[in-house]
């Protein structure tokens, strides 16, 4: 962009982190805070390191928070020197954490009450994603501030959605989520079947590769099951935390969702297991737990 920008960036976690590198190897000016230590990538760059969200409104128009859940996106907003109390009217806040629909109305209300405007914008494709700029974001706002904002999420993903009105875009988000842990819990059971017949499990994953069981799943997660490599990536306990807020809606909107409810069941044996931090292809131990028998085993 040849337009330099003030923007700001709350949460520099295993998400937060890599997308904030981008905005700041655009050249724009980025203001940034975290609740744990400044990544070193982020602290050695030019961006200006805040004490408080609010400091960072202070001094940024568009003010983009990626935190892990929705009290911790409350608590950035609205709690003791919180980007609310640091806002001035026509400025932006996008929300690019995975938080529960009905709560973003509410936050994206208030925020306008201020005289700003609000995004949300919760992302798909996990840390590799993030590092590559090829996150999927889905967005929920004005169609015009959308437009705005747009060019500073190229720099971040490359499938980008508007899908609605405020809360929309995280409804998409937890749409993806139902769809991914099914997805994750498919595999598990296809690859881990496959190794208990005697058959090569990766081996077997290639070949599905080239049919239609193909997926981003299989291809990437399908290969970190039969490697044994089950550092996050994206964690199981956020996972959970998704399916969560899918379930807590279908009842409210009175919807059945037995196969989200088994995939969030498989999610909790593992983290009854102490593996809340794992890889959320790590489901697949849970199958394996079931079985007695892991893959990569010989039959």
């Amino acid at each position: 962009m040849s337009n330099k920008l003030k923007l700001g960036f709350v949460g520099l976690g295993i998400m937060g982190a890599p997308m904030a590198g981008h905005l700041i190897k655009a050249g724009h000016d980025v203001f940034v805070t975290t609740r744990s230590k400044v990544p070193d990538e982020i602290a050695q760059s030019a961006a200006t390191q805040c004490k408080t969200p609010a400091e960072v409104a202070q001094h940024a128009d568009i003010i983009f928070t990626m935190v892990p859940d929705t009290p911790d996106v409350e608590k950035v907003l609205f709690g003791e020197h919180g980007i609310a109390s640091g806002l001035s009217k026509g400025k932006i806040v996008v929300d690019m954490s995975s938080i529960s629909p009905i709560q973003t109305k509410e936050f994206a209300k208030k925020i306008n009450t201020l005289g700003c405007d609000y995004l949300d914008a919760p992302v798909s494709g996990g840390e590799v994603g993030a590092k590559n700029a090829t996150l999927s974001i889905m967005v929920g706002g004005d169609e015009k501030v959308f437009e705005r904002i747009k060019p500073i999420f190229e720099l971040m993903g490359k499938n980008i959605n508007l899908v609605g009105g405020n809360g929309d875009g995280q409804t998409a988000k937890v749409a993806n989520q139902i769809i991914v842990a099914l997805n994750i819990e498919a595999v598990g059971e296809a690859l881990l079947f496959a190794a208990k017949a005697g058959a090569d499990p990766a081996k077997v994953r290639q070949a599905l590769m080239g049919g239609f069981a193909s997926s981003k799943i299989l291809e990437v997660h399908g290969e970190r099951m039969v490697k044994r490599t089950f550092d996050p990536g994206f964690r199981i306990e956020l996972h959970q935390k998704d399916l969560n807020l899918a379930l807590n809606s279908a009842k409210e909107l009175g919807v059945s969702l037995p196969n989200t409810a088994t995939a969030q069941a498989l999610f909790n044996s593992c983290a009854a297991y102490g593996g809340k931090a794992w890889d959320h292809s790590a489901m697949v131990k849970a199958l394996e737990k079931l079985a007695n028998f892991e893959i990569g085993q010989k039959a």
